[in-house]
């Protein structure tokens, strides 16, 4: 919607009014209902101060929290689409509907804007480029594909099971690291209310001894000092640096490389990220090739649901390979992202004619590599949570107990 200021002539007096509409014809269709006179020019101008107040406040909003839509009314609507559009129903008609029909706010706009840029010329994966963070460039690339194949209800019906299993997935991650993520908050808390009540009133004690403090004590005096005296500064630096961190892996190019190259040599985490974006690259370029998309083509629609960038820079190197003549065997093998038996699964389709289903078994590959992680990542954590809460436990009862030693020593003697 764009503002536009009216200028009309009513009692021998020129008045101005503002209109918000979609574009001049009808702002000043509505000037001519909404006053009497004579419309002397019609002229697009900036929003009032309070609404350019709102904008901001809503990007700067989105910029933090990156808010998406809830994914099971994303799916509930994407089925409704793959129905309505399965029936003989025109795309159109059906967001229309669809942007009726549904409660969340968010996806009420985005199918309601969706409704508007179809009206206006513009293709449907044009309009949802413009809510990328919100629908997810799975979503993109599906009706994209649905798009360029023809057969949009088949597209949607497999975008809405694709979605259905990362809901189920990110549900299953959430509750095996529900446990982990509570001790870990505890064990932070009870070490905190002890550095800042117990401790102090050993460090009178330890200061009347006069004697060198063993290297625990230091440490956990040293701790104590900084919580004691520059908690709240540090807290502050902490959040800082997350959000000065979220802002840079969202607008600098470099430092996101950098990042995403480091998240993927993490414990643990690495892998997730790394059979994740596989399992959901593969998925869709079988699709598109069993759509009979050009492998050149499919890759390029393919690589719209990699987020992380050095994973996006070695697959996207297979398109260039691709369009010098080399295989795509080939051109996958020297990612090194694929082991051999997936190589050879490939290369067996590539001359069998069967490629998008070997690639179907190289995604189940993927798939199950990363639902293992997922299911098992209670064991993979313990590990670490263990020898975070020994080396905690260890360094207060060093820290506390062993100037008292050299005391009752000292005592004894």
């Amino acid at each position: 919607m764009k503002y536009f200021e009216v200028e009309y002539l009513f009692k021998g007096q020129k008045n101005r009014k503002l209109f918000k509409a979609q574009n001049r014809n009808d702002a000043l269709t509505m000037a001519k209902i909404k006053n009497p006179g004579i419309i002397i020019k019609v002229i697009e101008t900036s929003p009032p101060v309070e609404e350019q107040f709102h904008v901001y406040k809503e990007r700067i909003l989105n910029a933090i929290t990156k808010q998406g839509i809830h994914t099971p009314n994303l799916i509930a609507a994407i089925r409704q689409l793959s129905v309505m559009t399965n029936a003989g129903i025109s795309i159109h008609d059906s967001i229309k509907e669809v942007a009726k029909a549904s409660e969340d706010k968010r996806l009420k706009a985005i199918f309601a804007q969706a409704d508007d840029d179809l009206n206006s010329g513009l293709s449907l994966t044009e309009s949802f480029v413009s809510f990328k963070h919100q629908l997810g460039d799975v979503t993109l690339a599906m009706v994209e594909l649905g798009e360029s194949t023809g057969n949009m209800s088949e597209s949607l019906e497999k975008l809405a099971e694709i979605l259905d299993e990362i809901w189920e997935n990110q549900q299953k991650f959430k509750k095996a690291i529900r446990y982990p993520i509570t001790v870990l908050v505890a064990i932070c808390v009870a070490f905190t209310i002890l550095m800042v009540y117990v401790v102090p009133k050993f460090k009178d004690i330890f200061e009347k001894l006069n004697s060198e403090l063993p290297l625990p004590t230091k440490i956990l005096l040293g701790m104590e000092h900084a919580i004691s005296n520059y908690g709240f500064y540090i807290l502050a630096g902490l959040v800082s640096g997350i959000v000065f961190s979220k802002y840079m892996y969202e607008n600098n190019n470099d430092f996101k490389a950098s990042f995403d190259k480091y998240i993927l040599k993490v414990y643990l985490v690495g892998n997730i990220v790394f059979y994740s974006t596989m399992s959901r690259f593969n998925l869709v370029f079988t699709e598109l090739i069993r759509a009979g998309i050009p492998i050149a083509d499919a890759l390029d629609t393919a690589l719209l649901t990699i987020g992380n960038t050095h994973l996006k820079k070695q697959l996207g190197g297979v398109k260039v390979s691709v369009q010098r003549g080399i295989s795509l065997t080939k051109s996958f093998q020297e990612t090194t992202l694929y082991e051999g038996m997936l190589i050879q699964m490939i290369s067996a389709g590539e001359q069998s004619g069967t490629l998008d289903t070997m690639l179907e078994k190289v995604t189940d590959y993927f798939k199950s590599k990363f639902n293992n992680i997922i299911d098992n990542i209670a064991s993979y954590i313990e590990p670490i949570l263990i020898g975070f809460i020994a080396g905690i436990v260890l360094l207060l009862a060093l820290g506390i107990f062993m100037p008292m030693w050299d005391m009752a020593q000292a005592v004894k003697n």
